[in-house]
């Protein structure tokens, strides 16, 4: 039976929504979590943007030291032969191109450099030109494939798949579909081309969800695996995509889901924190009613929900809050002195936090050198430094410096502060 993956895209498409941002570290701090929750693949990063080179050089030193778990990076870039070349200079090996396939697209985004054949002819040059030159896996989007003439769309992605891609990413670009009509034209796209399917749902009338998954029941009923593109906390352009753990939370309790299984190894327990730095980290607050992490999602006021729940649970509960990593008897956090390490911070105040962290340093010097990251790191996220980014900090501190540093012409430097040594 086919399996049902999650590609996660908070990395590329959240953070391309106007007025919403992550710093590299913070992007970083993304994929070690979504490697700990266990979700297949993050699209990462632009590995044509030079901005982005050394976040991705970095995050692949990581990933090649376990940091991210089992955790596929996958870069994304256009459907151009010079593009692909350029992400495969940074060392990434998965790749998505894209390139758009309607026909409003093509007359109107292209402005008539290209028509229908042509569109095709350049995804295949851009396929086979990765395949050839060590790509390992490869993704091929068709931008607005749900306004798009599904006869050609079954011939683009006959050709991708001819070419040597993986899978075809049917993307729902401006959340047109509804579940009904991506559950149909998804079926017979995988059935007549026989190709595993990622959904890449928008949710500009709400339906992103409904529709991923919907759309992910038709390619498995289409005899075909399923790859979900999903954000965390559904942030993305405009009104977003669909949300990662909605979507979990669909396949795994839904009427009717039983016979749909996740193919990936998920912790559940990590969503509550992933969800809450995703919000801190972006400045987004999760909604009050916000299914699985909203503040509500667990509350419970009116006395029949009440006494209902209080004597099962199960009364009006689908789930359990534990299974999301959730402690609902937790106190609030403990008020009176705090002590914070940042970007003016000394190194008394810096080995205190990290004494509570449990993490020691074997001499002054060792953090100092620590020290010097954690004051760069908190100047480039504007944002107090979290628990966990403290503790990446201290376990990489290479790979953080080299995350936190941009490609500057005549070398790659890292701005520092003096280091006050009282």
């Amino acid at each position: 039976m086919p399996k049902i993956y999650f590609v996660d895209v908070t990395n590329r498409d959240a953070v391309q929504a106007s007025r919403i941002h992550l710093s590299k570290l913070q992007k970083t701090m993304v994929n070690i979590y979504l490697g700990q929750l266990g979700v297949y693949q993050s699209e990462f990063a632009f590995p044509c943007a030079r901005i982005e080179r050394n976040y991705v050089r970095g995050n692949l030193q990581l990933k090649d030291l376990g940091a991210a778990g089992n955790l596929v990076l996958e870069g994304w870039c256009r459907a151009l032969v010079s593009d692909v070349t350029e992400a495969i200079s940074t060392g990434v090996r998965d790749l998505n191109v894209s390139i758009s396939t309607s026909d409003q697209m093509i007359k109107h985004k292209f402005g008539g450099r290209l028509d229908r054949n042509a569109v095709i002819r350049e995804m295949v040059s851009a396929v086979t030109y990765a395949k050839s030159h060590g790509v390992k896996t490869i993704g091929v989007n068709a931008e607005d494939a749900s306004r798009t003439d599904l006869g050609y769309l079954v011939a683009f992605a006959q050709a991708a798949q001819d070419a040597g891609a993986d899978r075809l990413r049917y993307c729902d670009t401006l959340g047109y579909e509804t579940p009904k009509t991506i559950y149909r034209r998804v079926k017979a796209l995988a059935e007549q081309v026989e190709s595993p399917v990622e959904l890449h749902c928008h949710n500009d009338l709400g339906m992103a969800v409904a529709n991923s998954v919907a759309g992910a029941r038709g390619a498995i009923d289409g005899g075909v695996d399923a790859y979900l593109n999903t954000s965390v906390n559904g942030l993305g352009e405009r009104a977003g995509q669909a949300d990662l753990l909605s979507c979990i939370l669909a396949i795994k309790f839904a009427r009717e889901m039983e016979d749909y299984e996740i193919g990936d190894n998920l912790n559940l327990k990590i969503s509550a924190k992933l969800a809450s730095y995703v919000s801190y980290a972006f400045g987004v607050p999760i909604p009050i009613n916000q299914p699985g992490v909203g503040e509500n999602a667990f509350a419970h006021e009116a006395g029949i929900h009440a006494d209902g729940t209080l004597k099962d649970r199960r009364t009006y509960e689908l789930y359990d809050h534990e299974l999301l990593g959730l402690d609902m008897e937790a106190p609030p956090p403990t008020r009176g002195r705090v002590i914070t390490t940042g970007e003016f911070g000394g190194l008394a105040g810096f080995q205190h936090v990290y004494n509570r962290l449990g993490i020691t340093f074997g001499d002054r010097d060792e953090a100092r050198r620590v020290l010097e990251v954690v004051r760069y790191a908190t100047a480039h996220n504007q944002l107090t430094l979290t628990d966990d980014e403290l503790r990446f900090v201290a376990m990489y501190p290479e790979q953080a410096k080299t995350i936190l540093t941009s490609p500057l012409q005549g070398g790659e430097t890292v701005e520092t502060l003096p280091v006050e040594t009282q």
